[in-house]
């Protein structure tokens, strides 16, 4: 299985998200030192989830790398992340990905 499979099916199954939209962007960053050139090492995750309400920003992240920890350390080298409950704006970057 993909990397952005695995990443999707954990969030999927972890945050029943309401949306959840997995870009790898790793094309953008191909031969940048420290890429590992593997084709899936970046990705941008946008996720709405109740799970999220009443969390600060940090606690969301922390939740969503716990949760990702052994792909973290195996070959992603970056992520960015868009955590948001539902009714909150979509942050700018995001809003466009599905």
């Amino acid at each position: 299985m993909s990397i952005m499979n695995r990443l999707r099916e954990k969030l999927m199954v972890e945050f029943d998200p309401t949306r959840l939209d997995v870009v790898n962007e790793s094309e953008l960053h191909a031969g940048h030192r420290n890429s590992p050139g593997t084709g899936e090492s970046h990705f941008r995750i946008l996720i709405v989830s109740a799970a999220f309400a009443g969390k600060s920003r940090v606690q969301r992240h922390r939740l969503v790398n716990d949760l990702l920890r052994d792909e973290l350390r195996g070959g992603i080298h970056a992520l960015a992340l868009a955590t948001v409950a539902p009714g909150e704006a979509i942050p700018p970057g995001f809003s466009g990905q599905g």
